[in-house]
């Protein structure tokens, strides 16, 4: 269980603020995290890192010469925002462009695009290389869908060398690609983690019982056993990865590998080096020469109880990255070049979410609108906080159990944003919007930057000129509709919030078009989608960090579709006011 903490929610940005405090050599503190103290040479292409909280030391323990330029900061579980992780790209790019590289999870994923179309827009070439080493977490014919674990260090540490020697963007995600293609981790569990402020740990693991195949967010293995002794724990790693050597390693690049043996939180170091022991004499037997060895803790899930065993198969090139000097917080590897003069001065880690640019002119018709939009929003906020642990359960189920979390986050930060906004004298949409981008930046994750694009494709709609008619709230919920099913690519049946969504929309769109009074319809449709989040509870999910843990959902709804419906049923409370 986690033991120091002040405030629950506030605990990854105290966090954050003491690490960067902590390693003031290395690093320096900008809104949505830190990067590199002394700024590389102009021209080097800059390799950003991040993740939630939770798994140091990645990120921001992993930046520093010869690793990452920069590293956007999540709060704990929780994906970084778009906003985040383009600030962070901001500062840390050179002119040479942006290699924006980290785990394969949905939140991550949505944010990190998001925050690369900005740039790209902006004029500063960046690529993406997404790290998919878990095997665990898909077959091999479907090996994009999987999570990134361990095999980040690895990943990151190509690229940054890569970028180190001076290659140019489009080869430094060449060889983050290789990287990857070439890397397998396996890990297992003997207790969950436990986060801040929290009774229970995400999930738990009986007496004796070691859960197999874990990710890196409280999520349930995707098996159980016995608890093993070292070696056979040994046994199983080396095993399950030699079983799967990738395709692209030819016989005689075969022989070598880079090996990490990374510990999850709370196992002892003594115990990893038992552990090594034997897989260092299997991987010798099986006719493999270790290069460089690390073991240790390198991407953690908080005080989760567990292990796990990452191999990359190494060619020349990759050997060469392999073994480059690094000297970053939490890595350290070789000599590396004495740094440039460091950059002085510090930023604060999360800018104002209400922001201080001056507001659009607006009406007094479009104003009243805004103060409406702040009373739904207050009404959210508290529906959401009366359900937040209900929420928080039914994702742990067979997620990381960080919704109800996410959703206070981002509620609570949509309503601020929002009060700020009308309190300057601004009309809906500008208040709409302030509200959206508060909700995506606050909250992270996957149901953050959904969310967050939902808020601003239904303000959209919406001006500063005069109150938003019925016909345009509708439409303003069908456009929010299809940002969500655009940006989280889920479709009816794949057990997410658009199962919800969708017939809710619809419903709405049906009931107006008859004539029913706004709020009318809206207390219908909310009816419609509380049953279409209900029936959830019968589906498998085909998306997000459930869907290798399928089975274990059946007969529970799915949260993303149950808070949709809350929130919906709060709206319709607001205009029923």
């Amino acid at each position: 269980m986690t033991r120091l903490f002040n405030d629950p929610a506030a605990f990854a940005d105290e966090m954050i603020e003491g690490f960067a405090a902590a390693s003031e050599r290395w690093v320096r503190p900008v809104t949505g995290g830190v990067i590199r103290r002394s700024r590389p040479p102009a021209g080097t292409v800059a390799v950003v890192i991040g993740g939630g909280s939770g798994h140091f030391p990645a990120f921001g323990g992993l930046v520093g010469p010869g690793l990452a330029h920069g590293a956007a900061l999540g709060n704990l579980f929780a994906s970084p925002s778009a906003q985040q992780v383009y600030t962070v790209a901001k500062h840390a790019n050179t002119g040479a462009g942006v290699l924006l590289t980290y785990g394969n999870y949905a939140g991550d994923v949505l944010h990190f695009d998001q925050a690369q179309e900005r740039l790209i827009a902006e004029g500063v070439p960046c690529r993406t290389v997404v790290v998919t080493d878990d095997v665990s977490s898909a077959t091999a014919d479907q090996i994009e869908q999987r999570r990134g674990i361990a095999g980040d260090l690895v990943v990151f540490k190509a690229a940054a060398a890569a970028a180190e020697a001076g290659y140019p963007l489009d080869e430094v995600a060449r060889v983050a690609r290789q990287a990857n293609e070439r890397t397998r981790s396996f890990g297992v569990a003997f207790t969950g983690c436990t986060l801040p402020g929290a009774d229970t740990p995400l999930f738990t693991v009986p007496q004796g019982r070691m859960a197999v195949g874990m990710g890196i967010h409280g999520e349930p293995g995707i098996g159980e056993q016995d608890v093993p002794t070292a070696d056979q724990l040994a046994e199983l790693f080396v095993t399950t990865l030699l079983g799967e050597v990738p395709g692209s390693v030819t016989s005689v690049e075969g022989s070598r590998v880079a090996v990490i043996l990374n510990g999850l939180g709370s196992v002892k170091y003594e115990e990893l080096f038992v552990v090594y022991r034997r897989v260092a004499q299997l991987l010798a037997s099986a006719g493999l020469d270790v290069v460089e060895p690390e073991v240790g803790e390198f991407v953690t899930s908080f005080d989760m109880a567990g292990s796990s065993l990452t191999l990359t198969w190494l060619d020349d090139e990759l050997e060469q990255f392999w073994r480059a000097p690094a000297d970053t917080p939490a890595y350290h590897k070789g000599r590396t070049a004495p740094a440039a003069p460091a950059v002085t001065g510090a930023e604060p880690l999360r800018a104002d979410a209400a922001g201080t640019v001056a507001v659009p002119t607006a009406t007094a018709a479009s104003q009243a609108a805004a103060r409406q939009v702040c009373a739904i929003l207050r009404s959210v906020r508290t529906v959401i906080d009366e359900h937040a642990d209900e929420l928080g359960r039914i994702d742990a189920v067979a997620g990381d159990g960080d919704h109800g979390i996410g959703m206070q986050r981002g509620a609570t930060a949509a309503l601020l944003a929002a009060d700020h906004a009308e309190e300057q004298g601004a009309g809906a949409r500008t208040t709409l919007l302030r509200a959206a981008d508060a909700w995506a930046d606050r909250a992270g994750g996957t149901s953050g930057a959904l969310w967050g694009a939902a808020l601003r494709a239904m303000a959209g709609v919406f001006s500063d000129t005069a109150e938003p008619s019925r016909a345009q709230v509708v439409l303003g919920v069908e456009r929010a509709a299809e940002a969500v099913v655009h940006y989280g690519k889920a479709e009816l049946g794949d057990k997410t919030m658009v199962d919800a969504l969708l017939p809710f929309s619809g419903a709405l769109r049906h009931e107006t078009d008859a004539g029913r009074p706004l709020a009318d319809a809206w207390r219908h449709a909310s009816a419609i989608a509380q049953e279409a989040a209900d029936s959830t509870a019968s589906l498998l999910p085909r998306k997000g960090r459930a869907r290798p843990h399928a089975e274990k959902s059946l007969g529970t709804p799915d949260a993303g579709a149950v808070s949709l419906a809350l929130v919906a049923a709060a709206v319709h409370t607001a205009l029923s006011a």
